[in-house]
Formats: structure tokens, sequence, C-alpha cells
């Protein structure tokens, strides 16, 4: 079913790139005056607290996962192509989804994980020691963009010279919605997803009689209630575990140096001297640092359960990054805080049935990123004359980096 997508950018109205990179003010508007908003041109409702949030995202009984609307425009439309209703993960809601979740878990095991740490050690270290030392480097282009792209394409098993071309059709396939191109998007990302499934779905077959320690391999092998992936629901779901898996990981890698270089200067050498503090540092960059996380919802049953009448059939977007900044659960929300004790509560990743899968691969990377380069380099400082506003590029994840350069130092 091709949903309506909800133009984002007329809820939020930001008049200009650098705002949207970073929306704190308007964060700090809607939570302290409209925390619940209901936006007349889009007809929808949209939530910015914490407890709020979180009760859209995981009461399914009220607020469903399955809607003719959406916010999310990725992928790409495919009459010829039969998707399974497990590619729907995103649209179901329990029970029919809990299938469709355990056939995907397969790929995301807590021993995959361990198996896969020294590989993903191995990408990165390389990507560092490529970067010169006492030089200017773009770290966008250096370490955030490739890593994501390199690991994903390895624990597909995908031939190493075929890595960078899956980052060119991630970057496609995942263009923000525009109403004004839309019908060249359209087109862009159904050539890059015929490009892709052509391109994979040989590679899936081959390894039905060649399994190996990769994603498509456990995917090849899940079971769940009798029913396994056929081939090409296994292209599918890789699409859709890429733009998982890719974007979103190296948005946040690259916010979290724009983070050590602006934001607070002296905590590159604090964790420099206390690398054991790099996995609360990332919690707290996915909690202060990443925008723009959010969800839509859609009313099954009337209710006030958010302290307004709901109707049947409205539309609930669930802002969670703005969450991340509610003063009820964050002491001091609008300030980083590398030390900050439950900041591993943000909600980034969601919350209930459809927690994102792939959360716990995306703080790997982000841990393994930043201590491969704290390990290199004694310190980092920012370029002079750096202007934000024309490095951003829209991106499913809001506006991204293209382009940070910085001295790094041995």
């Amino acid at each position: 079913m091709n949903k309506e997508v909800i133009p984002m950018n007329e809820i939020t109205n930001f008049q200009s790139r650098t705002e949207e990179f970073f929306p704190i003010n308007w964060y700090k508007e809607m939570l302290h005056k409209h925390p619940i908003y209901y936006h007349e041109k889009t007809n929808t409702w949209n939530v910015f607290k914490y407890e709020d949030v979180k009760q859209v995202l995981s009461n399914y009984e009220y607020f469903s996962s399955e809607g003719p609307r959406t916010t999310i425009f990725v992928g790409a439309k495919d009459k010829q192509e039969k998707t399974s209703p497990i590619m729907n993960i995103t649209l179901l809601d329990p029970p029919q989804h809990r299938k469709a979740r355990s056939l995907l878990a397969a790929a995301f095991t807590p021993r995959s994980l361990k198996n896969w740490e020294p590989r993903i050690q191995q990408i990165a270290s390389e990507l560092v020691e490529a970067i010169q030392e006492n030089s200017t480097v773009n770290i966008v282009e250096a370490l955030a963009a490739p890593l994501p792209s390199l690991v994903i394409t390895d624990l597909f098993g995908v031939p190493v010279q075929d890595r960078y071309q899956f980052k060119k059709w991630v970057d496609i396939l995942f263009q923000p919605y525009d109403k004004e191109r839309l019908k060249d998007i359209e087109l862009e990302k159904q050539n890059a997803a015929k490009e892709y499934f052509q391109y994979l779905y040989p590679i899936v077959v081959q390894k039905r009689s060649n399994l190996s320690d990769d994603i498509i391999s456990d995917l090849i092998q899940a079971e769940v209630d009798g029913e396994r992936f056929s081939d090409e629901q296994i292209v599918q779901t890789t699409m859709l575990l890429l733009g998982a898996g890719v974007e979103t990981t190296s948005h946040a890698i690259a916010n979290t140096f724009y983070s050590l270089l602006y934001d607070d200067q002296s905590l590159y050498g604090e964790l420099k001297d206390h690398i054991e503090l790099v996995p609360n540092a990332v919690e707290e960059m996915l909690r202060y640092r990443f925008h723009m996380s959010r969800r839509d919802r859609t009313v099954k049953q009337d209710n006030n359960l958010l302290g307004t009448e709901l109707k049947k059939g409205d539309v609930v977007i669930a802002w969670m990054s703005a969450c991340n900044m509610d003063e009820n659960m964050f002491e001091d929300p609008f300030s980083l805080n590398i030390h900050r004790s439950n900041n591993k509560r943000h909600l980034t990743f969601g919350n209930g049935p459809h927690i994102c899968l792939g959360a716990p691969l995306a703080r790997l990377e982000m841990k393994i990123a930043l201590e491969a380069f704290l390990q290199k380099f004694s310190r980092i400082e920012p370029v002079e004359g750096f202007q934000l506003e024309e490095n951003l590029t829209a991106s499913a994840t809001g506006q991204s980096l293209t382009y940070l350069p910085m001295k790094v130092y041995k």
C-alpha cells in the first residue's frame, strides 16, 4: 500500500539548514509551550514530552503502526515487485509484527555482535590509520560516511570492491520527501532499487549453497513458525537493514565529531585520558546530538491517554529527539554531559515493539570509531571559517553533514 507522506517541513517550518540540524530552540519551545500540538495544515497531533512519546510508541492497542499516512519516505515504490508482509515490519502491529521481527532478529543476535566486533575494529582502524598525522581532514569523508557502509557490506558478505557502491544506493534510496522534486526522486529511487536487486539477488542465490558467517547466511537459515525468507525477501530485507544500518550511524558519528569540536572542546582531552568514558559519551551524543528522530502512529480507538481527545484515524507524531530534552526525565537536558547517569534512557532508537533492531550495532560502531580515533590522535581543533550552513544536506535523518574539516595532531 502506498501511503500518503506527511510533509514534515510544514510542521517545523525551519528557516535554515542549521536550525534543522540542531533544533534545540524549537524543542525547548514545544516542550514548554506546546507539549501536545495539533498542526492544522498537515492534520497531525505532535507530542514532545518523554512519557507521551513513550506511550505513543509502545501502546499499540491505541496507537497503531498501521495507517494510510506516514512520515517515512524511504526505499522505492515498485509496482512489479511483490513484497512479503515481513517487509512491512515497520507498518505492522503485534501479533503479526512478532513473526516478522523474530525472522529479522536472526541477523542481530548478541552472538553475532560479539563475532563482528573484531571485524568492525579492523575496518575502523584501517580508516583511522589512513588519516595523516598533523593534517586537516574532512572527518565525514574519512570516517563517518565510509565506516557504516563498509561494515554493513562486510557483514552482508559482499565482495570488498563493491562496498562503496552500497553507499551510493543508500544515498539515493534514503533521500527525503520533497514535494517539488517528487517525480524525479521516485524515479531515482526506483532505478537504484532495481540496480540493487539485480546486484544482490545472485549473491543470495549463491550463498544458499555456500553458507558462511554473515547476515545474509543468517537470514537464509532463519525460521519462525515454519516460515522462512525467500531469496527475493532476503534482498528486500537487506535493503531495509541498509537504511537502518548506514544512513543513521553515519549521521551519528559525524555529529559526535561536530560536538567535540563545537559543543565542548575540553571533552576530547577528557575522553583521551579516560577512554572508559566512551560508551557513556556515545549515549549522551545519541540523546543530545541525534536529529531528527521521530515516528508516526495512527489512533486505533478514541482515547484521551495524552490528556486531549483523540479520535480513531488521527495521526500522532512522536518526536523522540525532543523528548530526549524533557526536564522531567533528564536533569539540565539542554546541556551536553557525558557523565549523565541516566542518558541511556533516551528514546532515539524508539521504544516498545518497534525499538530499532540495529541499535546495538550502531552503538558498537560509534564506540569503536571514537576509540580508534582517540588512540591515534592526541587532540583535534576546528578549522577557522567553517560555515555549517553551507555543509549540510537534507537526508532521511534531517540535515546531515557533508563536510566537517578539523585539524588532527599526533
